[in-house]
């Protein structure tokens, strides 16, 4: 028979550890049982002339207390963060065919030849402008919005030229500047666009397929319409 020494509480946590490796290598559960197994077993073998010290068994069960506990936690936190997964991805399923804004430089002009956003404002300025061009490059339009207090302006544009003229649905760019003493500073922009889909990913990470725009992580979307 093998003899218990004074670290025998160790040796078992010990081997659940590697038993625990072992788990994660070739997928085979094992868990609380198992340590009780090891426990026993242990206990059954141990040099009767020099019996397991009762503080020893008593830092066993300690430890086997506190591994039960940690596997019933983590099996909480499992159920938790699923139910959030599975609410969170049923909350963006519904957003398919809403509108959201989303943080861009380029806008969708749609058949209804509308065309809307907001410009990130920083600091006052004397003269917020909105330059939209055409996929060449080609200044189509300018919208002179005046001043501006710091915070969330918003912008729309009806499609059409500084002549009038209705222009063809598409991808048009939205370019905003603000005049400030120092010259003037292109702006952030974030633009209306339709919700066509809603893709998951691995961990549960949801993303947003847009109209024209591509893809966009749920957590960038700022507002929904």
């Amino acid at each position: 028979m093998s003899a218990v020494n004074s670290s025998a509480a160790s040796d078992v946590l010990s081997q659940y550890q590697v038993q625990q490796e072992k788990q994660a290598k070739g997928n085979s559960e094992l868990g609380k049982d198992a340590f009780m197994e090891l426990m026993i077993a242990q206990m059954k073998n141990q040099d009767p002339l020099k019996p397991q010290e009762n503080g020893d068994f008593v830092a066993q069960l300690a430890q086997f207390s506190s591994l039960e506990q940690m596997e019933n936690l983590s099996s909480t936190v499992d159920d938790v963060a699923s139910q959030f997964r599975s609410s969170q991805a049923l909350q963006a399923s519904a957003m398919v065919g809403k509108s959201v804004l989303a943080p861009s430089s380029v806008g969708i002009l749609g058949s209804d030849g509308q065309l809307s956003g907001t410009v990130e404002v920083p600091a006052s300025t004397g003269g917020l402008r909105i330059s939209v061009m055409n996929k060449s490059g080609e200044l189509v339009r300018q919208i002179d919005m005046g001043s501006s207090e710091p915070g969330i302006a918003s912008f729309e544009w009806d499609g059409k030229d500084g002549n009038g003229n209705s222009l063809p649905p598409g991808a048009y760019v939205i370019k905003a500047e603000g005049s400030y003493p120092s010259g003037t500073e292109q702006l952030s922009t974030m633009v209306s666009a339709n919700v066509d889909s809603v893709s998951l990913g691995q961990g549960g990470a949801i993303t947003l397929n847009l109209a024209g725009l591509g893809s966009l992580p749920l957590s960038e979307v700022r507002q929904i319409n």
